[in-house]
């Protein structure tokens, strides 16, 4: 085994650089967010889709974008709003009164990465629509199904719940999100560059296309190579049951978890701690692997009690507590 890790070890060395220059590429346009692009190359690499919540103006859009323009791949972006039906989404039949048949015409939803702006601003079932397509990577439209293109990705974002004109998604439309991200306000230096850089009529956010489909399934492959030891594996799991059974692992918070985190954050969780290791250059997974991804894999599969708004606890709350009580090999 130690050579095979040995091989994978330096197929990671290899890919490094072209990952790095993803990141250096990005900077160019995006100040700060060094977690938000490190996340969603995460979840390019895992073939998932990622959830990104904060207030407007933390250029959750402009970071998705700027994203999108260095892959050689199709980009679309719908806006959500209130009036937003399911069919200006996933496409719709067409009559055609000469020939008195229908015809299909696609929706925005076929392209490699779908930037989903301000998704709970949308009713339910326009959130819903999008269900399958993330879950199944197909859509149906009348009678006939059609398979989306790959990649396929869904980086959607939203504004907190809390500010008005808001629709919260689902819980079975948030847990098809592999991650969900929460942005703060950049530091006081961070926003004196963004002022530099963006305070002006025209600027600069081109970046280069550097990656092609065919590089992301490569690295793709790649990722699902990075070894992982067993004591990693139970590390995980361990974690996840904590969420279920804290007492198990003497921690005093049950009374503030209503549901714990289903078997889709354990593979999730495994997904994005190979991803990561692989992000970081090496080939092999580490506990601070699982322990830096863990938050942001589990913040919305840990659903919370009224006691727990009462106290005023947070998911983080919950998962920080968790990640600090339980054994790391």
């Amino acid at each position: 085994m130690a050579v095979d890790v040995k091989q994978i070890g330096e197929r990671v060395a290899q890919e490094s650089a072209l990952l790095s220059r993803i990141r250096s590429e990005a900077h160019r346009v995006v100040v700060g967010q060094d977690e938000l692009i490190d996340r969603l190359l995460v979840a390019l690499l895992c073939n998932q889709h990622v959830l990104i919540e904060g207030v407007p103006g933390l250029a959750k859009t402009l970071t998705v974008t700027t994203l999108a323009k260095m892959i050689h791949a199709s980009f679309r972006r719908i806006q959500f709003t209130p009036d937003l039906l399911p069919a200006d989404v996933l496409g719709t039949l067409i009559y055609n009164p000469k020939s008195g048949e229908f015809s299909i015409k696609k929706g925005p939803v076929f392209a490699n990465i779908i930037l989903a702006d301000e998704i709970n601003r949308a009713p339910a079932k326009v959130q819903s629509a999008l269900l399958e397509a993330m879950q199944e990577k197909q859509v149906t439209i009348g009678d006939e199904t059609f398979p989306l293109d790959d990649p396929f990705m869904v980086l959607a974002t939203q504004n907190p719940v809390e500010q008005e004109g808001t629709y919260p998604l689902p819980e079975a439309q948030v847990d098809r999100f592999m991650m969900k991200l929460t942005i703060t306000y950049p530091t006081k230096e961070q926003e004196h560059l963004i002022l530099k850089r963006m305070a002006r009529t025209k600027p600069e956010t081109g970046v280069e296309a550097i990656i092609s489909p065919h590089d992301v399934v490569r690295l793709r492959e790649l990722a699902d190579e990075v070894f992982m030891d067993e004591k990693i594996e139970e590390y995980i799991v361990n974690l996840i049951e904590a969420t279920r059974n804290p007492a198990a692992s003497g921690l005093d918070i049950g009374p503030f978890i209503r549901y714990g985190a289903s078997p889709r954050a354990t593979i999730f969780l495994a997904m994005a701690s190979r991803a990561n290791a692989l992000l970081e250059g090496r080939g092999y997974v580490t506990p601070q692997d699982v322990k830096t991804i863990a938050p942001d894999v589990l913040r919305h599969r840990v659903i919370l009690t009224y006691e727990a708004e009462a106290e005023e606890k947070s998911s983080d709350d919950i998962v920080r507590q968790i990640l600090a009580s339980v054994d790391v090999p």
